[in-house]
């Protein structure tokens, strides 16, 4: 059971994000990347709005992590060009990229939680870094594990937890900041499927709560039918199914393959495009 919003100060201004805000969080113009071999990003258009959460899909090695990656001003674009905030990433010198950067929240693979630092230091990693008072820290790293129902683990080190609760820190580091945007790099993989609902109830939580728009990289068909169909129920303290027939508007979905976009739309679009690579990768 999710700790209850009254008892969360992480909650205190539920709705921070402005939905009716018209400017795109992000936009890919025209992206192509590739490394030392064959293009791995070809011809990428699309946008991100406030609010708005879109799931990626795709088969393995298609460019999903390159995608998040280039999303915050990691990697730079071969060709084309990515906008975070309204600001071109790639026009900026990387010390000018920082505190758009910060900006964001990520959750890498596995977590990448640092070994060495208890639970408490992994999540005040960022807030140390840009010298908050130990006080403040104290209470901001306390209220993001209980947001993700670890504060018990504050004292803990990572090797001392469960691959999901290590996700579930992962979360807490990202979120500490209250981005305006989050960025989810297969926050399921390697998990069982109860694990996985579990963090994927997070992920619901804190879309529903925030309104934080998010990309969120996935292998998994069952998270992303979860994240189309359910909802946070403050009454439950969960996630819960909508009534039968009704979707997340807010949620779609982008689909790569060989490199490429074939796919960015709505559930009920997904459903009825006939593109064979779309409908057997659905199926």
């Amino acid at each position: 059971m999710m700790s209850s919003i009254a008892q969360n100060g992480l909650m205190a201004d539920p709705v921070r994000n402005n939905c009716a805000d018209s400017a795109p969080v992000l936009v890919f113009h025209d992206v192509c990347h590739r490394f030392y071999g064959p293009p791995v990003l070809v011809d990428i258009n699309f946008s991100l709005n406030p609010c708005e959460t879109k799931i990626v899909l795709g088969p393995a090695g298609v460019g999903k992590s390159v995608l998040l990656k280039l999303a915050n001003g990691l990697i730079i674009p071969r060709r084309g060009y990515v906008e975070l905030f309204g600001e071109n990433l790639s026009r900026m010198r990387e010390e000018d990229r920082y505190p758009l950067r910060k900006r964001t929240g990520m959750v890498f693979q596995e977590g990448a939680l640092f070994d060495s630092l208890s639970i408490r230091d992994n999540v005040a990693y960022q807030l140390r870094v840009d010298g908050r008072p130990e006080e403040e820290i104290e209470a901001r790293v306390r209220d993001a594990l209980r947001f993700v129902e670890l504060e018990h683990t504050i004292d803990l080190f990572p090797g001392s937890l469960s691959g999901g609760m290590r996700r579930r820190v992962a979360i807490a580091r990202a979120i500490i900041n209250q981005p305006e945007l989050l960025l989810y790099d297969s926050p399921t993989g390697g998990l069982d499927p109860i694990t996985s609902t579990n963090i994927i109830s997070l992920i619901v939580k804190q879309r529903d709560v925030y309104h934080t728009p998010s990309l969120l990289v996935t292998h998994r068909l069952q998270d992303a039918l979860a994240l189309v169909t359910h909802h946070y129920d403050a009454n439950a303290d969960g996630m819960v199914a909508l009534p039968k027939g009704e979707i997340d508007p807010n949620t779609g979905f982008l689909i790569l393959n060989e490199g490429k976009v074939i796919f960015n739309g709505g559930f009920e679009h997904l459903l009825a495009c006939r593109d064979p690579f779309v409908r057997d990768f659905i199926a």
